[in-house]
């Protein structure tokens, strides 16, 4: 009896645990059915099938303009609370890259639609936008690093996941494929990877009231990319 006690403990302590699961696996599962619905959503179906009418896509990325610049800035805040000098600057080369390349896109779709530079710079923030950009900045600011990336986490996250599924779907616009495609790259994939590594590193310092607290803030800015 003494010796299967033993060997139990061994087993016990030796054997992977849930907890020593990567954190991002615990919080794409505290996500599955939203993911689940986001992939379904009529925009998304419409850019893969090329149903999807001009105008929401124009819409969309008029909206996308603003939302970058705020995630971008955010971004710079989030990289001056890095723990790690190479962190903070990776998270700035982010912010700069993802304004540089998503306005390289914008403008040449919405150009070819014949929308201005002026014109996008004075379109209205939609409530949605306005609403999950102010939670991203509310998170960075006022939040400890770990928390303010896990509020970051999904945009970069999801994305990625889109756009790997509408890839295998492709799309018959043209337009509609040159956005599905920027998100299904390998460079942006590394990007993502990137994110999800500090996230991880981080996650394994936290208590389990900050990991909750993290958790959270991922739900919320996960719940607002399926709004956008």
């Amino acid at each position: 009896m003494r010796r299967w006690l033993v060997w139990a403990f061994f087993l016990c302590a030796c054997w992977p645990s849930v907890a020593e699961q990567p954190f991002t696996d615990t919080l794409w599962a505290e996500i599955r059915p939203i993911y689940a619905k986001t992939i379904e959503h009529p925009f998304l179906k419409g850019l893969s099938d090329g149903s999807l009418p001009r105008e929401p896509f124009e819409f969309y990325l008029l909206q996308d303009a603003h939302y970058l610049r705020a995630f971008g800035e955010a971004l710079s805040v989030l990289a001056a609370k890095a723990p790690r000098e190479e962190w903070a600057i990776t998270l700035n080369e982010h912010a700069a890259d993802a304004l540089r390349t998503e306005r390289r896109l914008h403008e040449s779709i919405l150009g070819s639609y014949g929308v201005t530079r002026s014109a996008m710079a004075g379109a209205a923030i939609a409530p949605t936008n306005h609403a999950y950009t102010s939670h991203l900045l509310a998170a960075v600011h006022q939040r400890p690093f770990a928390e303010g990336l896990a509020a970051m986490l999904p945009c970069y996250w999801i994305y990625w996941e889109v756009g790997k599924e509408l890839k295998k779907r492709g799309s018959k616009n043209p337009d509609y494929q040159k956005w599905i495609d920027q998100y299904a790259g390998e460079e942006y994939g590394k990007v993502v990877r990137q994110v999800l590594d500090m996230m991880n590193a981080e996650a394994a310092r936290l208590d389990p009231q900050s990991q909750r607290r993290a958790r959270d803030l991922f739900v919320i800015s996960s719940r607002y990319e399926y709004m956008f």
